[in-house]
């Protein structure tokens, strides 16, 4: 709180009491000698953004979250950060020292103190604050946008969110970095892309008492976690200790199977936000209460607007926070984590403001003439807001704790935490949206929620109580499946996939097709409002045109999957996915290689004219080989590209090869002649299909010989590559066509020069996730 205001200073009282001098624009730090050695916590963020997704600087963004504590030396005082990741849990206090001198300490800041009176050390805090914390040069730096540095003279102390409360001290600064441009995202966002100036938010926080009771991690619990290495554990127990992160939830009345908090989980909106975004948010957050009361709670998560004298930077608000970029890109959870316990002391999510014009977009392309007769169908912004609420939900679910489970959507979308594509349906004919998203808490969230926050009955231990639950998800056939066994291209699980939905991965992309076909084939003027430039319907045709990728993406990681959980001892071992399966993945992969699905009807093709002034191409248009003309044999070598680099994904060719070990399964044999089946010997109808298919053989031969000469696949699968390129060149040899000869020159050169092969050239597909975070 703020006590004293004269023309030159302003007083300050709370956790550390403190004065700014307007004069000076200068904060001078009081601490005690009773704060001395006292640990607390320091969390820096920005509290303003540059604006661009691609630079990942946003208002709100949260920074580390460490444990300090003040230490003074001689006429200094340190502000030093202990070595939280080894630490030995003992009342042996000899034993506690011998492991914290025996790993580096880091002293982040060092304060010459200015005035000793009665116990008090005065210590100017400004350089502290006036610095890159957050490592915004850094980042500018690694992500090219060019070099750099802080310019002290255009920074400053900045006090509208500069306050002390008895728990927590906010300071901000003005940073103004000074440089030279080079990329161009930086450009693009900056009035001055030589000065860039945003404000520095930083934290002193009290740590919370020792009233928490951390909880045991498992693998398959669906909860990020904690971990430091106990040098006190006895041996032949694990060194390494891991926390599930949870907020602190106890309830009023432990013996009671329903009961109100001790203190709610309360998370608060940006009142920025807008309507009708606002009451979206506002209802999807929401959805966990429900969670908490399978869990045996009353009313124990709330969602409220932030009052209008609160901080969105004050530790002490979870915070739902609404965040503008120039592009839309990726919303996320972040936390603030008691690095000691587990304890998550601030949930901070961060919500892209153009989310909900890209789901807009996309419903808008899927209906039949959504602006006939000048009219705006209300279906498009119905399926907007329903991802929004899902949205909330999600990102609300990181900062509750929870990790991605990719695997949900094969259980009949049983989580929130999962990547949803919007769910398109036939109904007659025509494609209905009113099931794109799913609505309300999935029966995975209800369980991870009774994990980390429920409690045992009281003639059950806290370990037969968490064994319950995973005892639970695993009669229910609900798996757990995160970010490293679902993002990667190479990936292997056969149903832990982002942004795919249905049981079986091959089913739902042969009704993707269907449902894409008749997108296609709907598609008209009347999918844009009146009075735009045809320019814009090109763009609202992209996502229809690439609608089956990310169904690609799933049905791809059956070729050479694997069926598996986290296993623990006792556990089902791993299997491959059958062959039949596989095969069966494979021939409706090969659908989306036909020049028949691959071409844009000719009417429509009509319809897209060079680009109108002011309305150029994008990140997220077709791109074009053809100058303005718009490219549709680009478009078709680019969703056909999309489809072969996960079928020939090295890693995968190498899995592939080597399953026969586990018994009868599909052969690289049996993948390389389906391609060249669809490639070389389809029946092309008319000299449209004919330039498709030319450059299909283009990219597939260029394909095969990257892999030919690539370190990344072994031996085994050389020798297959080998052999067809060795039967593509003979039946190249017997041809007359030119194009033929075309290409059996570009194998010889490739052959006589290896060393200056390059893979054709393709138009890359343009930027797609219907959304995301990582938190995660």
């Amino acid at each position: 709180m703020q006590s004293t205001d004269t023309t030159t200073t302003k007083s300050f009282q709370g956790l550390y009491d403190f004065t700014y001098n307007q004069k000076k624009g200068t904060i001078i730090l009081k601490v005690s000698r009773a704060d001395l050695d006292r640990e607390f916590l320091y969390v820096h963020a920005i509290a303003t953004g540059l604006g661009s997704n691609d630079i990942g600087l946003d208002r709100g963004q949260l920074g580390d979250g460490v444990v300090v504590k003040w230490v003074k030396a001689g006429n200094k005082l340190l502000l030093l950060q202990p070595n939280q990741r080894y630490r030995a849990i003992t009342d042996n206090e000899p034993e506690r020292k011998s492991v914290e001198q025996a790993f580096a300490k880091s002293v982040l800041h060092c304060f010459e103190i200015k005035k000793d009176s009665s116990d008090v050390y005065h210590i100017d805090l400004t350089p502290f604050l006036i610095r890159d914390a957050h490592g915004v040069a850094r980042r500018l730096k690694t992500g090219g946008e060019g070099s750099y540095s802080l310019d002290k003279s255009r920074s400053a102390i900045w006090m509208e969110n500069t306050k002390a409360f008895p728990k927590n001290v906010e300071f901000e600064a003005l940073l103004t970095f000074k440089g030279t441009p080079s990329g161009r995202n930086i450009r693009s966002i900056a009035p001055d892309a030589s000065s860039l100036s945003l404000i520095q938010h930083h934290s002193f926080v009290e740590l919370p008492d020792e009233g928490y009771e951390p909880r045991a991690f498992h693998p398959r619990s669906g909860s990020f976690y904690t971990s430091y290495y106990d040098y006190s554990s006895p041996i032949g127990t694990p060194l390494e200790k891991r926390w599930i992160t949870r907020h602190r939830l106890k309830k009023e009345n432990p013996q009671a199977a329903s009961s109100p908090a001790v203190e709610p989980i309360i998370y608060y909106l940006d009142p920025g936000t807008p309507e009708p975004v606002r009451s979206a948010l506002l209802e999807g957050a929401l959805w966990w209460n429900d969670a908490f009361e399978s869990a045996g709670y009353e009313n124990a998560f709330q969602v409220k607007m932030l009052p209008e004298d609160a901080d969105p930077m004050d530790l002490r608000y979870n915070m739902i926070q609404w965040v503008h970029r120039s592009t839309r890109g990726w919303s996320y959870g972040a936390s603030i984590t008691d690095p000691r316990t587990g304890e998550i002391l601030k949930g901070h999510v961060s919500l892209g403001s153009l989310r909900i014009r890209q789901d807009y977009m996309l419903a808008q392309g899927m209906l039949e003439a959504p602006f006939k007769n000048g009219q705006e169908s209300p279906k498009m912004l119905e399926m907007a807001l329903a991802r929004i609420r899902q949205l909330s939900a999600h990102e609300v679910g990181h900062t509750l704790g929870f990790a991605h489970n990719f695997a949900a959507s094969a259980r009949d979308r049983a989580s929130v935490m999962d990547y949803p594509h919007p769910k398109y349906q036939l109904k007659d004919g025509k494609i209905d949206l009113s099931n794109a998203y799913d609505v309300g808490i999935g029966i995975w969230d209800q369980l991870t929620v009774q994990y980390s926050y429920g409690s045992p009955a009281a003639n059950q231990t806290e370990e037969a109580y968490l064994d319950s639950i995973l005892i639970k998800a695993k009669e229910l056939q609900l798996d757990f499946i995160s970010d490293s066994d679902s993002r990667a291209t190479s990936g292997a699980h056969a149903t832990s996939h982002l942004w795919d939905n249905g049981t079986n991965a091959t089913e739902e992309l042969d009704r993707i097709i269907e449902i894409r076909k008749v997108a296609i084939e709907q598609f008209g003027e009347d999918n844009i409002p009146d009075g735009q430039p045809l320019s814009v319907l090109e763009d609202v045709f992209v996502p229809v045109y690439f609608s089956h990728r990310y169904q690609v993406e799933a049905t791809s990681k059956i070729i050479g999957g694997m069926k598996y959980t986290y296993a623990t001892k006792g556990d089902t071992d791993f299997e491959y996915v059958s062959k039949k399966e596989q095969k069966e993945a494979l021939k409706a992969l090969a659908k989306t290689l036909q020049p028949d699905f691959l071409k844009i009807p000719k009417d429509l093709l009509a319809k897209f004219p060079p680009r109108a002034y002011g309305y150029y191409r994008g990140r997220e248009s077709f791109r074009s080989e053809t100058g303005v003309a718009f490219d549709p044999v680009a478009a078709a070598t680019t969703s056909a590209d999309f489809t072969l680099d996960f079928i020939l994904n090295p890693t995968r060719l190498n899995r592939v090869e080597q399953q026969e070990i586990y018994g009868n399964n599909l052969e690289l044999d049996d993948i390389l002649n389906e391609l060249h089946s669809q490639i070389f010997e389809y029946n092309t109808r008319g000299a449209y299909e004919e330039l498709i298919t030319n450059r299909l053989k283009e990219l597939y031969l260029s394909k095969l010989l990257t892999l030919k000469f690539s370190e990344r696949v072994n031996v085994n699968v050389k020798q297959e590559i080998l052999g067809n390129l060795t039967q593509i060149t003979k039946e190249l040899q017997s041809s007359k066509n030119e194009t033929d000869q075309a290409l059996l020159e570009m194998i010889s050169t490739a052959e006589k020069h290896p060393e200056r092969f390059k893979e054709a050239p393709v138009s890359k597909i343009p930027d797609g996730s219907p959304i995301g975070s990582c938190g995660i």
